[in-house]
């Protein structure tokens, strides 16, 4: 199949004033035909040529899709057609990149393919839970409120994930800091003031010694001991890519983890609940709902947990019943999946439960956020200051001798 592509026009509109845009078209003759389709005569069709300092647009994240996905939803609630939706909602969209994967979808759309179906063909941006939610909505003629509650658990499981990452990645940035802090004033700092301690002619406390021992190591292997760094980190990542135990024993480990556990807990949980509430809501069988539930969680723990459970629930079990015999699921969210099951209403209280548990996560974000903080400063003054204190000792020892 030809590649896509966004192509430049100029032209006439039906009533003969000039018009220009832009269209996505595997090649200038069928971008003319389109254009005709839509009657518009144009009289010059040009691929569109990328800037030298313009990059590529920047990636399609899941953030861009849960965007154009309350977009849709938003166009169709207003009565707009839907492949008018993807025109205006393209023409808004700033990465180039997201434009021209709306364009695609639209032009398949146009062609006769069903919205479900022209996902399908971008799996790497639409997963099967996102394909299956369309097509759903597309069979009960519910479509525009179908997308309305895609959009909402995208944006809110992308809001969950950004929580837990800031939660990781603050105190490892600073750490990152602290250690090219410390790498610094290790070689071009100390350094300094070994020339000048080389004039005393006495012999130098044993801290200060120690520094100036370090100061030297580190000078003569400090592009090893950087390789060595990048290296163990590619090869962790590496190692935990390709090795499905590894990932199983670091999730594990995880949920273990200090107040960081917590946090990476109550979020599988959040996600479980709301995935599952917005499949359920859906008119999705719960069976076939857990299939699509379990790789939501992000934890091989509760991917174990949630395939348990599908195999019970398809025996006839209840799925509070199974969810306790796993013993990963707390006992609230359990008693409100008992409460929804009796009542009924299961896809409620799990939206009741998600949004619970986001809560929870968010509070605990907080919370570690402003623990990290004089933990951190207290880190980095202990290393820097001892770094200062090892410099200083023999000039405060120098001044006791001179002062004697």
């Amino acid at each position: 199949m030809a590649e896509s592509a966004t192509f430049l026009w100029e032209g006439t509109d039906r009533q003969g004033k000039k018009a220009k845009g832009e269209i996505s078209s595997t090649n200038p003759a069928i971008a003319k035909a389109e254009l005709r389709r839509q009657g518009i005569n144009a009289t010059k069709v040009k691929k569109k040529t990328k800037s030298l300092f313009s990059g590529s647009g920047g990636s399609v994240k899941p953030a861009d899709i849960a965007l154009f996905t309350r977009q849709m939803a938003t166009m169709m609630r207003a009565g707009v057609p839907l492949v008018q939706a993807f025109e205006i909602v393209a023409d808004g969209v700033e990465k180039p990149k997201v434009g021209e994967l709306i364009r695609q979808i639209r032009n398949d759309v146009a062609g006769g393919s069903s919205f479900g179906a022209a996902l399908r063909k971008h799996p790497a941006h639409f997963d099967d839970l996102f394909c299956n939610l369309v097509e759903a909505g597309e069979q009960s003629g519910a479509l525009e409120t179908m997308l309305d509650r895609i959009a909402t658990y995208k944006e809110k499981t992308e809001s969950l994930k950004a929580k837990v990452k800031k939660a990781m990645t603050y105190p490892i940035a600073v750490l990152v800091v602290a250690f090219v802090v410390t790498g610094i004033l290790l070689i071009y700092v100390v350094p300094q003031f070994e020339q000048v301690f080389a004039g005393f002619g006495a012999e130098l406390p044993a801290f200060t010694q120690m520094v100036i021992g370090l100061s030297e190591f580190v000078q003569a292997w400090w592009f090893v001991i950087l390789i060595g760094i990048i290296g163990a980190v590619f090869g962790f990542i590496t190692a935990r890519r390709r090795s499905q135990k590894l990932r199983e024993a670091i999730d594990r480990l995880s949920l273990k983890a200090p107040i960081a556990g917590t946090i990476i807990e109550k979020s599988a949980v959040a996600r479980f609940s709301r995935t599952l509430s917005t499949t359920f809501a859906a008119g999705v069988p719960l069976v076939e709902a857990l299939n699509s539930v379990a790789g939501s969680t992000g934890n091989s723990v509760f991917v174990e947990a949630v395939y348990k459970i599908r195999d019970d629930v398809s025996s006839g079990q209840q799925l509070n019943t199974s969810m306790k015999l796993t013993n990963v699921f707390p006992n609230m969210v359990i008693q409100m999946v008992a409460i929804g099951e009796e009542a009924g209403a299961l896809d409620s209280m799990l939206d009741k439960a998600a949004s619970y548990y986001e809560e929870q996560v968010d509070n605990l974000v907080d919370n570690l956020t402003a623990l990290m903080e004089p933990m951190i400063m207290a880190v980095l003054g202990v290393l820097v200051g001892g770094l200062i204190i090892a410099m200083y000792l023999p000039i405060f020892q120098l001044g006791q001798v001179v002062g004697g």
